[in-house]
């Protein structure tokens, strides 16, 4: 029998990217380029994709793990005013089975030499995954590194 239970975990996360601010905006709102560095990995095979970057709209990225599970993450759109900032609720799924909700933001500021990325995230992990707070964290710090990559290269 599955432990019904929950646990919260938020963190908020800064990264300053020496390019200009529309580089990393078009990472997030262009399909072509979000899927360049969000959707491939070596680390899975990449499986469902869709982008929808409008307020409403939802994206799903599906990939699965080499020898592992698939992951699925279902995110809809809630606030998006160009070049400034990004809201989004997501749910992400571990092998079919339902593990969190977040409410995650994105805020973008130009800076000397480039652009101050900031990410907040508020997450309820839900029975068996009620302690991957911590992971999340850091899942999301390996994204921001991919970004990074991608918009320097």
């Amino acid at each position: 029998m599955t432990e019904r239970r929950l646990a919260h975990s938020g963190f908020t996360l800064h990264r300053d990217y020496p390019v200009p601010l529309e580089r990393v905006w078009d990472a997030f709102a262009r399909e072509e380029e979000k899927y360049a560095w969000f959707a491939v990995d070596d680390a899975f095979e990449p499986g469902a994709w869709v982008f929808d970057f409008r307020v409403g709209g939802r994206d799903i990225a599906e990939g699965a793990f080499h020898a592992g599970p698939v992951s699925r993450f279902e995110g809809t759109y809630t606030d998006i005013v160009e070049r400034v900032r990004i809201v989004n609720t997501y749910d992400m799924w571990l092998d079919g089975v339902h593990m969190s909700t977040s409410v995650a933001s994105f805020e973008f500021e130009p800076i000397d030499g480039g652009t101050r990325l900031t990410q907040a995230e508020h997450g309820v992990f839900l029975d068996r995954f009620w302690a991957d707070g911590p992971n999340r964290e850091a899942g999301s710090r390996g994204i921001l590194e991919k970004l990074g990559q991608y918009v320097t290269r």
